[in-house]
């Protein structure tokens, strides 16, 4: 298709109107709950830690080195240990490579920080968004562990199984993996969750996956049974939204940010700095008790039209950018 013919918007006026009407919805929601608003820079000096994105990396000739931002996460912590109270944002996000029926390279995310909230308070919150937003959902909720939902969607423990059962398993019930290495655990934990262990959940409800293993924690705290109080909710095999109940101390996020970009040596990944105005916060005092999340609200939209492509809730992707 040339140009002159590419040019009308993906999504349908109708879309864009619900798309503008959910949006309120979306502030009303905190507003009724009394979260600050806030607006953090797309563009910044500091990536994300984790080995597992993709980033937009750019170099200006007056600042230098910049990321677009994969989330709003490091610098809306920023604003919690500045005194902010609870927060929230709707912004949009970055992640290199990524294309498909649920990805955009720019997507738009809702991400917000309650105080004194645990993982579980916020699961039941983020739920309650979601059911709002996309009415023709059940309420039965299904919440199962990282643990339970392996058994029982493929009869493998996780945790517990070497990783050499593990990819055995891949290699039997992913044909196209067959012609992969697969010796990196988390990797490999990630593929059977997104090809063989999602693919189970129901469509008509939500599915909250609980208790991760430690080395999936990114930045979530870690209980005493060694699990990442960390939490995914999904509708089917379509992840909506990510949780943690944060970790707090300076020694914490050192160790994981030195971890991560292990991780990336490890993949021959790029090197990814520190961000070094989030650890000189920590140092001066640990981040306040709360929970965190970021939701994908094209993801939700595309459940409240019932879209089988991502592209059918944006005026452009970036196919026609």
């Amino acid at each position: 298709m040339g140009l002159d013919e590419d040019w009308q918007p993906q999504a349908s006026l109708a879309t864009l109107r619900l798309r503008a009407s959910l949006l309120a919805q979306v502030r009303e929601f905190f507003g009724k709950r009394h979260f600050l608003e806030v607006e953090t820079p797309i563009l910044a000096h500091a990536g994300a830690a984790d080995a597992q994105l993709a980033q937009f990396a750019l170099n200006d000739p007056v600042h230098g080195p910049l990321f677009l931002q994969t989330s709003p996460e490091y610098a809306m912590k920023r604003l919690l240990l500045a005194g902010s109270g609870s927060i929230f944002q709707i912004t949009k996000a970055f992640r290199q490579g990524e294309v498909g029926g649920w990805h955009n390279p720019e997507f738009t995310l809702v991400e917000w920080y309650g105080l004194e909230y645990d993982h579980n308070r916020l699961i039941k919150e983020v739920c309650a968004l979601i059911l709002e937003l996309v009415p023709h959902l059940t309420m039965d909720t299904q919440i199962t562990s990282f643990r339970e939902a392996f058994k029982d969607a493929i009869g493998v423990d996780p945790i517990a199984d070497s990783t050499d059962a593990l990819r055995k398993t891949a290699h039997t019930l992913i044909p196209s993996a067959r012609a992969l290495t697969l010796d990196d655990r988390d990797e490999l934990l990630d593929l059977l969750m997104s090809q063989t262990v999602a693919p189970h959940f129901p469509c008509h409800h939500l599915t909250v996956v609980t208790d991760y293993p430690e080395s999936q924690a990114a930045l979530a705290r870690v209980n005493t049974r060694g699990l990442a109080d960390r939490f995914e909710v999904y509708c089917g095999a379509l992840e909506l939204a990510n949780g943690f109940y944060e970790a707090a101390t300076y020694a914490e996020y050192v160790r994981r940010f030195e971890g991560e970009n292990k991780k990336r040596q490890e993949r021959s990944l790029p090197f990814i700095p520190a961000d070094e105005r989030l650890l000189a916060a920590l140092k001066e005092s640990s981040l306040p008790d709360c929970a965190g999340v970021a939701m994908g609200f094209d993801r939700v939209l595309m459940l409240a039209i019932r879209a089988s492509h991502i592209r059918e809730t944006l005026a452009f992707a970036i196919d026609r950018a």
